[in-house]
């Protein structure tokens, strides 16, 4: 059933929750709306002139609308296709991955986790493990996490909260293999009990009784090759969400030509509400038709809760933004960083400052410059 992604990562991995609190829409739920679900099967080819999906078994749906909503699949490491949550590594995008996690991370006390990537998830998982009792070390390709993101130097902030709260931060380390098996315990580590043995490029070995890799993610459209839509990293829509007649798209899967400033970029976000935002928007358009539809022109914004501190940003902010802190300041733990580009305010960020930062969502709506945003930082 549909179920709610954000809790995956922190509440129900944590246990605070129970899986069933995060599912979206029951049963009873889709009954009312006249939602009839095929569960358990997979969608293996598109007919886009037809408007028509074949399923994995042989069954063929045909549609006035379709609306493609398959999301994405986390990255994987290369080189580690033998090795799963049997062996102890793990990727989180499902409530499966989420429940195999937990079990994995509470079976042992103290249990030696590696994560794979200080991004978003990364770092969620690093911190939901810290609160479990485990010992917990986090690798990062860039010496500044996410620094491609919030820049360096809110990045170098948010990485000093793993440090802060326990967990050993390694910045610059390349990876060069996971090992597990006969592996474990081998080529220098410390432990014959390692369930994996985590091997850098510099030649240290790292034990683990869990590896969490959260790399990043791809979206799932190779079912969609030769189905008649553009497909590059995404399928590409216009501003209305149309992939095609008739067929709509929204989700870690859409990417769509977003007007704003006056100018448009072809563009996909992985976060959870403009997902949610798109799917409404890409109803309505198919609904509507595409004489009448309207453009989905969302200000972007998402969250992370990590340490008992919530990140959240509005826009689409760039490592290379120019950025000003316009209230608080990293030692009091509480801030408003803005995001200019261009001379346009491109992103706001903020840390205990919830009510400050969404004073500029109608700035970023309505394509406000720099200037006027950081003369409304001031006021």
């Amino acid at each position: 059933l549909p179920y709610d992604r954000p809790p995956l990562s922190k509440q129900v991995l944590a246990g605070t929750w129970p899986p069933e609190k995060a599912v979206l829409a029951d049963r009873k739920r889709s009954s009312e709306l006249q939602v009839h679900e095929v569960l358990g099967r997979r969608a293996v080819k598109l007919d886009a002139a037809a408007r028509s999906v074949e399923l994995d078994d042989g069954s063929v749906l045909s549609a006035d609308g379709i609306v493609l909503a398959t999301g994405a699949a986390p990255r994987r490491l290369p080189g580690t296709g033998s090795l799963g949550p049997a062996d102890g590594l793990f990727v989180l995008r499902t409530i499966d991955d989420s429940l195999a996690l937990r079990l994995a991370l509470t079976a042992v006390d103290g249990a030696r986790v590696v994560v794979v990537g200080a991004g978003f998830i990364g770092s969620e998982v690093a911190s939901t493990a810290a609160s479990l009792g485990c010992q917990v070390t986090v690798l990062e390709v860039m010496d500044v996490p996410l620094a491609n993101v919030l820049g360096p130097v809110v990045g170098a902030h948010c990485a000093s909260l793993h440090e802060a709260h326990g967990v050993s931060l390694r910045t610059g380390v390349g990876l060069e293999r996971i090992e597990g098996g006969e592996g474990a315990g081998a080529s220098g580590s410390s432990s014959e009990s390692a369930r994996l043995t985590v091997h850098l490029r510099d030649g240290e070995v790292l034990d683990a009784d869990v590896v969490v890799v959260g790399i990043g993610v791809s979206p799932s459209t190779s079912w969609l090759e030769g189905s008649g839509l553009t497909i590059d990293d995404g399928v590409v829509c216009d501003d209305r969400l149309f992939a095609g007649d008739g067929i709509v798209a929204a989700g870690d899967m859409a990417r769509w030509l977003w007007r704003h400033d006056g100018a448009e970029e072809l563009i996909r976000i992985e976060h959870w509400e403009v997902a949610a935002n798109a799917g409404g928007a890409a109803a309505r358009s198919l609904l509507a038709g595409q004489a009448d539809a309207t453009s989905f022109t969302p200000v972007p914004y998402f969250w992370s809760d990590q340490y008992g501190i919530r990140i959240q940003v509005l826009g689409n902010p760039g490592g290379d933004d120019e950025m000003v802190i316009s209230d608080g300041s990293f030692e009091e733990g509480k801030f408003v960083a803005l995001y200019g580009r261009g001379g346009r305010l491109r992103a706001a960020m903020a840390i205990g400052k919830p009510r400050q930062l969404m004073g500029f969502r109608p700035l970023l709506q309505n394509g406000a410059s720099f200037d006027e945003a950081l003369a409304h930082g001031r006021d």
